[in-house]
């Protein structure tokens, strides 16, 4: 009898992770009120989004990420949970509604982020614009950090953001130059790094900051040249991380 070969290799066995890497569910008095005046106020966060296994310690110290421009990406970069395809208009009144929600919570720095939005002419920068100044004048002793993504390159709505005086400027730069595109397939090593370097150019005062995930197949050396990539245009403070993928389908 002829022998049976598979038509596809069966998969390696997914590793356990280790018990210290396990968190509790999310619980507690202050998780319960940030979760409720998210619902209430119509606004996404990325620790939601994102399925962020830290989400229940950060809320529980009143803390969130604020995930402006809708919940739903363009791109579909291959590490990220959050959802992608065709995005819902943008709500131009969530700027007020952000900037309500850092005054009720009481924040002395907070963090907006978005998706990507390429079907808009200036990626949305105008919305980070306006909640800047939105949190400026309802929370003016509240910190702003803006992690914003490439914006297809338009130079003209970094610069929209930069103009509005976040006080630290964030782009991850995430992977290595040899495996960028297997991550990012619609985004660019190189355009990352210039991004980074014009925001230093543009506000020399500016806090500019990268962050990069490890454990995804780089070598000691590349993780390095990342580093060399980022001093050569500045950068301030660098994030890197152990990539954990959100389930099996990463």
């Amino acid at each position: 009898m002829a022998e049976s070969i598979p038509l596809v290799p069966a998969r390696e066995p997914r590793l356990r992770r280790p018990e210290w890497l396990k968190t509790r569910a999310p619980s507690g008095a202050n998780y319960s009120d940030v979760l409720t005046l998210m619902r209430q106020k119509g606004l996404n966060t990325v620790c939601e989004e994102a399925h962020c296994p830290n989400i229940g310690e950060c809320w529980n110290h009143r803390t969130a990420t604020f995930l402006l421009l809708g919940g739903i990406c363009t791109r579909g970069c291959r590490y990220c949970a959050i959802s992608k395809g065709k995005p819902l208009p943008i709500d131009e009144g969530e700027p007020e509604r952000v900037a309500a929600s850092v005054a009720h919570l009481r924040l002395r720095y907070a963090v907006l982020t978005s998706v990507n939005r390429d079907d808009q002419p200036d990626g949305g920068a105008h919305i980070f614009a306006r909640t800047i100044e939105l949190i400026r004048a309802t929370t003016p002793d509240c910190q702003i950090e803006v992690l914003i993504p490439d914006f297809d390159g338009n130079w003209d709505a970094l610069q929209m953001v930069l103009e509005a005086r976040p006080d630290v400027l964030n782009h991850n730069i995430e992977s290595i130059a040899r495996l960028f595109r297997r991550f990012r397939p619609r985004a660019s090593f190189v355009q990352s790094i210039e991004l980074l370097g014009r925001a230093r150019a543009f506000d020399p005062q500016i806090v500019t900051k990268s962050g990069m995930m490890v454990g995804a197949g780089e070598t000691n050396e590349e993780a390095l040249e990342v580093l060399d990539a980022l001093r050569s245009v500045d950068v301030n403070v660098l994030t890197i991380g152990q990539y954990l993928a959100p389930d099996s389908s990463y």
